[in-house]
């Protein structure tokens, strides 16, 4: 994938690519602070059913979420290819995410990302802002706040 692309381009933004099941999501890289093989999770009494664990990343322990799960999808399934993503939040500290692969990082322009309305009846938390297209490809945009907002007020 050649990116002659400058990032300074007007609204550009770069996503991660991951997958999810059957699905592509793309995570802003601004909140991406590293990518991890699958490793160890020590798992954590009493905790919401979602987070998996901690991780001791480098000396530094991280909480690791099944998106999966807070998503009511089919359970995690671990293979060579799972990565824990780890996402840097001013204010929440650091939080590891379980995705089944990464793909590949993009791209995308205001014209190439639509916004998704929400159903106001809806309580419910639907973690993504948008989509975008890459070429033929749909990618649904998490909404890296509210996944981390959430978590943290439950």
């Amino acid at each position: 994938m050649a990116n002659n692309v400058s990032i300074a381009d007007e609204g550009k933004k770069q996503f991660i690519v991951v997958k999810i099941g059957g699905e592509q999501y793309g995570i802003d890289i601004s909140y991406v602070d590293n990518i991890v093989r699958m490793q160890n999770i020590t798992r954590v009494p009493k905790v919401q059913p979602y987070f998996k664990g901690i991780i001791n990343l480098r000396g530094e322990i991280v909480p690791v979420m099944s998106i999966r799960t807070k998503m009511d999808l089919e359970p995690d399934e671990i293979t060579d290819v799972t990565r824990i993503i780890i996402l840097k939040l001013e204010e929440h500290g650091v939080l590891g995410i379980l995705v089944d692969e990464v793909k590949e990082v993009v791209t995308l322009g205001p014209d190439e990302i639509d916004k998704v309305s929400y159903d106001a009846k809806s309580n419910k938390n639907n973690f993504i802002n948008g989509v975008g297209k890459n070429g033929e490809e749909l990618i649904s945009l998490f909404d890296t706040n509210s996944i981390i907002d959430e978590t943290e007020a439950v």
